[in-house]
């Protein structure tokens, strides 16, 4: 084993373009990889609030979702909304009532599932939307 290891040194060593093109991408993929650490939850709501305000079709919200619910935390109500309003705005009802969905599955335990819920049932109200709890109560 120690031979192979020391040969993958020397062919890398004989090659110094290969070397070079190593060594030029770490800190790239490390920077991308830090990008959102300094960010605080204020301006990641912030953010994703204004994202979904300004989202114009099917595919833009459903890629901010993807984005927004790729994070380890969950979305503020705020952003909740935004992202609903936006689903209703584009005339996709079934992504707004999965939006729902999304948030009961980031979420730790049912009570904080049913604050989210009740936060927003304004909301539900106001652009007629029913939750798969109500449209199926039994799943």
């Amino acid at each position: 084993m120690r031979a192979n290891i020391l040969n993958t040194v020397l062919r890398t060593a004989a090659r110094p373009a290969v070397a070079a093109r190593t060594a030029r991408t770490t800190p790239i993929l490390a920077r991308y990889a830090s990008g959102h650490a300094q960010e605080s939850f204020e301006s990641f709501s912030d953010r994703y609030v204004k994202f979904f305000q300004n989202a114009e079709d099917l595919f833009e919200v459903q890629r901010g979702l993807n984005n927004c619910f790729a994070h380890d935390l969950v979305p503020s109500p705020a952003v909740v909304e935004a992202a609903v309003r936006a689903a209703r705005r584009v005339n996709d009802y079934a992504t707004a009532v999965r939006i729902f969905e999304g948030v009961k599955e980031k979420v730790e335990n049912k009570s904080q599932y049913e604050a989210y819920v009740q936060e927003l049932k304004p909301l539900q109200e106001e652009l007629g939307l029913s939750l798969k709890d109500e449209l199926y109560p039994s799943s």
